[in-house]
């Protein structure tokens, strides 16, 4: 130990404490109200207000206060949990006044769960509900806890607290219909309905307004219910795109993931982008695996890249391990398994799915992402009826509005077409035509018109839609030509669906297009794309295309919640994959955007 005539100095933290924890506690009380006394001014607020806690061992109103102020000091900043932690001290030191201990243990809940801790949070809301009778204090309990049920995936109790907290706080509708979207199509149409009252009796209040619009009018144009007194479509969405900030991460959270409800991907795919880059900067760890989700889902629908939809699922599927989120972890790992059926990787898609299977989420959820993976490996590998009625089951099911339901419904057409069974997509694709997404019902369309196909193919290709869909378009015009014996049109959109196939990684299917090439008599462009990166794994590639664009192994790591370290590690076993020997090499290779 030395010291300066000011400050004190010990060899190793571990004696520090040992010497703290030693002293009597009259001398610790005592100290740390002298260290109070000396620090004044603003910018030691915070220090101060905690040496007072410290020094406090019975209720203290005016040191509570500080406390609260301290809370309030970090959430600005968004250090939620610091937040929280000073919120729960500040209750403790309250005096015999229940509403505000409620007060303050509430905002403590919101905090932890804005921090992505479940159990804390929980914990907190729970305490914070037997101390009052206020209803909107109890709105906000109730709402902490459903929170905390929905993230790990109990909906059923998630949705009957939300719904709950809802009727003491009608703008809570809008959380509600998110916990009824996966508790069952019976809530949902319930809440639907009390939604779309709600904005015409203006029972809302603002900041909530255009996301309410935005969920009634989704619905209504999925399930092709009446929008007599709703906001158009798109004006929804551009209402909803535009207010974006004025709401909290969590609440905007589900902004940006309801236009994928109806079809908007693009607009997802902006929403999920803004939102990411201030969820980093705010310190909103808690949110980030839904978010996550929602722009894999906008990259796969809307843009196409694969591979950056692995990427963000990889990253929110382990931010959602780390903070519990049985729910998010779930639907990651089913997009992430298909991701793999679309690459042939059958024993990545295989560990997946047994993950999403062992799971503690309800099965309707993160299992439906797995049916429909198993069906796409199977319809790439030629098994179409055994595709067919893993397909069917799944548009056809009790959960057949959900994303990966109505989204495998192109899916499902080709099955039953190349199953000699058309009929049995009809229903599901009536459903299917009222999403934004003319590229794939002109697709069915023509699959379903036998000898008067062309028209639709035509336009399916003229209205564009990403790589890969429009790689399978030519595929199956393509197949459509040679029977019709226009083998030199055919093989031209055959070759081009191999070609993109095969920079895409999509083994399967660019085995498709080498097969009908063959069948045509034109020799096969068998060889991959040249400088692809092959065998890496989703986290290997984000690193590594991260790496390519100059950032440094901390810079990575900080985008990505990993440690240096860690970064270096995927980096070390990237590089023989790559065929390249150091960092410097990585910006000459090809494919890895």
């Amino acid at each position: 130990m030395t010291t300066d005539g000011q400050h004190v100095r010990f060899r190793h933290p571990l004696i520090r404490e040992a010497v703290y924890q030693r002293a009597p506690i009259s001398s610790r009380l005592a100290v740390h109200a002298a260290l109070a006394q000396t620090l004044t001014g603003d910018h030691h607020a915070d220090r101060r207000a905690w040496h007072l806690a410290a020094a406090t061992v019975g209720p203290d109103e005016h040191v509570a206060t500080e406390l609260e102020r301290t809370a309030q000091r970090a959430a600005r900043r968004h250090g939620y949990a610091a937040a929280a932690t000073a919120y729960q001290r500040a209750a403790t030191l309250t005096r015999r006044d229940d509403e505000t201990r409620a007060r303050r243990l509430t905002m403590a809940a919101e905090s932890a769960i804005e921090a992505g801790e479940l159990d804390w949070g929980q914990t907190l809301a729970s305490e914070a509900d037997a101390l009052t009778t206020d209803p909107a204090l109890r709105a906000r309990t109730t709402h902490a806890q459903a929170t905390a049920h929905f993230s790990r995936g109990r909906y059923g109790e998630a949705h009957r607290l939300m719904t709950e907290a809802a009727h003491l706080d009608p703008s809570l509708l809008v959380r509600a219909f998110q916990t009824a979207w996966y508790a069952g199509e019976a809530q949902l149409s319930e809440v639907a309905a009390r939604l779309a009252w709600a904005l015409t009796e203006t029972l809302l209040d603002e900041p909530v307004t255009a996301l309410a619009r935005l969920e009634a009018a989704a619905f209504a144009r999925l399930s092709g219910g009446d929008p007599t007194g709703l906001v158009p479509l798109e004006q929804a969405v551009a209402e909803a795109e535009h207010a974006l900030a004025d709401h909290p991460p969590g609440l905007a959270a589900m902004v940006c993931g309801a236009p994928l409800i109806a079809g908007q991907d693009a607009a997802t795919l902006r929403m999920s982008s803004r939102l990411i880059a201030r969820c980093h900067a705010e310190g909103s760890i808690g949110v980030l695996p839904m978010v996550l989700y929602f722009q894999a889902q906008a990259e796969l629908f809307h843009s196409g890249r694969h591979h950056e939809a692995g990427a963000a699922a990889t990253t929110a599927l382990r931010l959602a391990e780390n903070t519990g989120q049985h729910q998010w972890a779930a639907l990651n790992r089913g997009l992430l398994a298909y991701l793999a059926a679309v690459e042939g990787d059958e024993e990545r898609h295989r560990r997946l799915t047994a993950e999403v299977a062992r799971g503690p989420v309800a099965p309707m959820q993160g299992a439906m992402w797995a049916d429909w993976s198993r069906a796409v490996l199977d319809l790439g590998q030629g098994r179409a009826e055994t595709a067919l009625v893993q397909l069917e089951t799944l548009a056809e099911g009790p959960g057949w509005y959900h994303v990966s339901a109505i989204r495998c419904v192109p899916d499902l057409v080709e099955a039953a077409v190349r199953s000699g069974e058309p009929d049995r997509a009809r229903p599901a694709l009536a459903r299917y035509v009222r999403l934004d997404q003319r590229h794939l019902i002109e697709r069915c369309l023509a699959l379903l018109a036998g000898d008067d196909a062309e028209a639709h193919y035509l336009a399916a290709l003229e209205a564009g839609g990403p790589a890969f869909e429009r790689a399978r378009t030519r595929l199956l015009y393509g197949e459509w030509l040679r029977r019709a014996r226009r083998r030199g049109v055919a093989v031209g959109h055959l070759r081009e669906a191999m070609e993109s196939f095969e920079r895409l990684g999509a083994a399967p299917w660019a085995g498709r297009a080498r097969a009908e090439l063959q069948a045509a008599g034109a020799l096969s462009a068998a060889a991959p794309a040249p400088g692809r990166p092959t065998g890496l794994t989703p986290q290997e590639r984000q690193i590594v295309q991260l790496a390519a664009r100059g950032l440094s192994n901390k810079d990575i790591a900080a985008q990505l919640f990993l440690s240096p370290r860690t970064v270096g590690y995927h980096l070390y076993k990237a590089y023989p994959k790559l065929g390249v020997a150091s960092r410097g090499e990585l910006a000459a290779l090809a494919g890895l955007g």
